[in-house]
């Protein structure tokens, strides 16, 4: 859990992290509102608030949903944030704050239309227009790590067992752990080694590894490219560290691409893991 207080020109006036409260909502809402109230007394002023969870409100209940941090989920968090802040607080899924971050001022900046993705410990999507989340009328716009990836090869079938219930997400692919279950599939055994040390090998293992990683990546991320084009897709979270993403990641995508040249642009998120908060405090923008 972070917090940061921005100025007016994007400037980091405070900014501090510390461990999220496990299964314990109350205890996430308590954490918050003391971190607020610490940048608060440390500033002498009182901000805008806006915040960014692993979810999503529900448009139709005002509740939380689809959140990977299973305890938010069914929670008028909204509602409990601005009774404990006494004031109004906008909330959006971090993808789309880190759309949002990344378009302002970080790596998507001057372009219209950005589609952020995060590739972590999950993963997941989000848009920004014009510096704007787009959310959509179920609040899940750009969102693709619980879509099926497709099309599935042979030997993916039937897919992966996801938290959310479904079989064959993207996200049981496209994620750091994701990554290291693969290359254990390949090397037949399970192995201590972290994703960054199984890409630092450099054996043959390890590039065919990552070369079904790009082959997956490229099969999801052209279905949100040839349906929305976005002028820019900046990279998030772990996985987007490999140094060589953004150009393997274009020849990867001509076999799915409907188009006879690709040009949209590919980066790496500016302002890394405090992407996502940073767009949050811009909710206000």
């Amino acid at each position: 859990m972070e917090i940061i207080a921005l100025g007016r020109g994007g400037e980091t006036l405070f900014k501090k992290r510390i461990a999220t409260p496990q299964q314990n909502y109350q205890a996430c809402i308590a954490a918050a509102k003391s971190l607020v109230e610490e940048a608060e007394k440390r500033l002498s002023v009182k901000g805008t608030l806006g915040i960014g969870i692993p979810g999503t409100i529900s448009p139709q209940s005002d509740l939380v949903k689809n959140a990977n941090s299973t305890w938010l989920n069914g929670k008028p968090l909204l509602q409990d944030m601005e009774a404990a802040l006494s004031r109004p607080i906008r909330i959006q899924n971090d993808a789309n704050c880190f759309a949002v971050s990344e378009t302002i001022d970080g790596a998507g900046k001057g372009h219209a239309c950005v589609l952020g993705i995060i590739l972590g410990t999950g993963c997941g999507a989000g848009l920004a227009f014009s510096g704007k989340p787009h959310i959509g009328a179920n609040a899940i716009a750009g969102e693709f790590g619980h879509t099926t990836l497709s099309p599935m090869h042979e030997q993916e079938l039937p897919g992966h067992p996801c938290w959310c219930g479904k079989h064959g997400c993207v996200e049981t692919y496209l994620s750091g752990p994701a990554f290291k279950r693969d290359y254990e599939s390949l090397l037949g055994e399970k192995n201590r080694l972290d994703t960054p040390s199984i890409l630092a090998l450099e054996n043959d293992l390890s590039k065919r590894t990552y070369q079904r990683y790009l082959d997956r990546l490229a099969r999801a991320l052209s279905i949100l490219i040839n349906i929305i084009d976005p002028d820019c897709v900046v990279f998030g979270g772990g996985m987007s560290n490999i140094k060589t993403l953004c150009k393997d990641i274009r020849p990867a995508l001509g076999p799915y691409i409907f188009s006879d040249h690709l040009m949209t642009k590919f980066k790496i998120a500016k302002y890394g893991d405090s992407s996502g908060v940073r767009g949050a405090a811009w909710l206000w923008n």
